[in-house]
């Protein structure tokens, strides 16, 4: 007597999966590949990148971190384990795997090969998915049937927000969807970028990298004639720009966008004059901690510049406040390039002039500067409101830890008064020019007085060295007065859906996750098994 060997036969059809990350969260090296930027996990943290910034000058960052010196570094970690379609650890690497974050996306890259390709290939069998049903119950002592699913059901998913946003309802996955999706492979690839050239650039290699991966998936018997696109942060801005280059769209089957800056970030200026130290310590001893320290690679950086505020901010997103907290400017009024990121002669410009050109550096002048903003702002016109047709979001929308900068205020308050001098008016400040102030790129800019030194005598101890400055008025940057991720405001990561001319199929606004982790959050992922899913059942298979 023989016995029955049953023998599955996976798809046939490909439809990869190419996650995008944001900004910094792609390896580089120098042009003869040494790691300059190599986000690599020794015992679970980012010692590699943190070794070589931490305590560097703005002028050691200049030299290093400049678009033409650098490139993307391919051979960063990669995963032990193996899962979904991934044999052996070299798929990884042919992948893209190492060319991306290990400790920001890494995990996430597991979770979602596993989702898409380790659950088998009977979609009734999919344990996210399900549907209220009597079934006659077997005979004793015999094997249950196979499960089948059929179509027209609606099915529920485990976890699926029913509302979206704003009374926006999810629109419900069906039976048809998942017997779609069931036809496919998923193999899941990354694409890392050289964040500090411009988006441009990053989404013309996106496009090359996608016509590699369609042409290497269609060997054979196998077929694959469109690639998914998730993104993170600044990679969402990226792959709007490759959909729009020609044949793209229809090679892209839909857009996953996650915390995305829609219409960029208001902390993206924030960072150029007071660097990240009040914001995160131990993100600012890599990114910056001052403003010197950050203005030194995100002015000759256009990737950088172009997650600025564009003309679809919200308007006057920037204020210089009184010591009653009344406004005394607001900016901008339309355009925030000629009226606050090219501004020479104002203390509250984007850039201080002087801080091009940092002691040991490779300083870029104040044209090179210029052509750099005027580049974002091309940019930002190109991306305005273009969307892929199947476009899915979600965004942050928390408070408290995860509050973010929907504006920028600078407020004034009387300092220590200096010994000499008359106290210019407040409306007057507004108007000074970086000449007129003291500033080191901390969270303190003065008016006026000094910075002193005293020796400060205790009884029976020696002298102690006090310093502390005088000054009619202090000018401090306030913190963050908005909702969102800790990094994107709300009004930003929910722009697509207003903006996108009703290409954004769904908007998920979703809470308890910063910027940077999101895709690690259960329901940040449970949104984007959702939108694959959907995208897979209009793909053209």
């Amino acid at each position: 007597m023989l016995d029955t060997v049953k023998l599955t036969v996976p798809p046939m059809i490909a439809l990869p999966i190419v996650f995008v990350p944001g900004i910094m969260g792609s390896n580089l090296a120098d042009l003869h590949d040494v790691p300059v930027w190599l986000l690599d996990l020794t015992a679970g943290l980012p010692l590699s990148v943190a070794r070589r910034w931490r305590g560097k000058t703005p002028g050691e960052r200049q030299q290093v971190l400049h678009p033409e010196r650098t490139k993307v570094y391919r051979d960063g970690n990669l995963p032990k384990k193996l899962t979904g379609t991934v044999g052996q650890q070299q798929i990884y690497r042919n992948r893209g795997w190492g060319e991306v974050s290990q400790g920001s996306y890494h995990d996430f890259l597991l979770w979602l090969e596993e989702k898409m390709n380790g659950q088998g290939f009977n979609p009734a069998k999919w344990s996210d998915f399900f549907y209220t049903a009597v079934s006659a119950t077997p005979a004793p002592g015999t094997r249950p049937p196979e499960p089948k699913l059929f179509p027209g059901i609606t099915m529920e998913m485990s976890g699926l927000p029913r509302v979206a946003e704003d009374h926006h309802f999810t629109e419900p996955v069906l039976s048809d969807d998942l017997l779609k999706r069931a036809k496919c492979r998923f193999p899941v690839y990354a694409c890392g970028y050289n964040w500090l050239q411009s988006n441009e650039a990053a989404g013309n290699a996106l496009k090359t990298r996608i016509e590699q991966i369609i042409a290497e998936n269609n060997g054979g018997a196998f077929k694959c004639q469109q690639v998914i696109l998730v993104t993170h942060s600044m990679g969402g801005l990226v792959a709007r720009y490759c959909a729009q280059l020609p044949g793209m769209e229809q090679k892209i089957a839909g857009v996953v966008h996650g915390v995305m800056p829609a219409v960029g970030a208001a902390v993206a200026y924030r960072r150029c004059k007071v660097g990240m130290k009040d914001e995160d310590a131990m993100a600012a001893m890599v990114i910056g901690a001052t403003g010197q320290e950050v203005t030194a690679v995100f002015a000759q950086a256009p990737g950088a510049l172009q997650l600025l505020p564009s003309e679809g901010y919200a308007p006057r997103w920037l204020s210089v406040a009184d010591a009653d907290g009344k406004a005394t400017l607001n900016l901008p009024v339309s355009d925030p390039y000629e009226e606050i990121y090219l501004v020479r002669d104002r203390w509250w410009g984007l850039v201080r002039p002087e801080w091009l050109s940092p002691e040991e550096g490779k300083p870029i002048s104040w044209n090179d500067f210029s052509i750099n903003i005027k580049i974002a702002k091309a940019f930002h016109a190109k991306l305005a409101k273009s969307y892929h047709p199947q476009t899915f979001v979600y965004y942050g929308a928390s408070g408290d830890k995860y509050a973010s900068f929907e504006g920028i205020k600078w407020q004034m308050r009387k300092g220590l008064s200096p010994e000499t001098g008359k106290p210019p008016g407040e409306k007057q400040v507004a108007g000074f020019s970086h000449q007129a102030v003291r500033e080191d790129g901390a969270n303190k800019i003065f008016v006026g007085g000094e910075t002193k030194m005293e020796t400060v005598y205790t009884p029976g101890g020696g002298g102690t060295v006090v310093t502390y400055d005088t000054s009619f008025w202090e000018i401090k940057s306030d913190m963050q007065d908005g909702k969102g991720d800790g990094t994107v405001p709300v009004s930003s990561g929910k722009a697509p859906r207003r903006d996108g001319l009703g290409h954004v199929r769904q908007q998920f606004r979703l809470e308890g996750f910063a910027h940077e982790g999101s895709y690690n959050n259960p329901a940040a992922q449970r949104v984007t098994h959702y939108a694959i899913t959907k995208i897979a059942a209009m793909a053209k298979l």
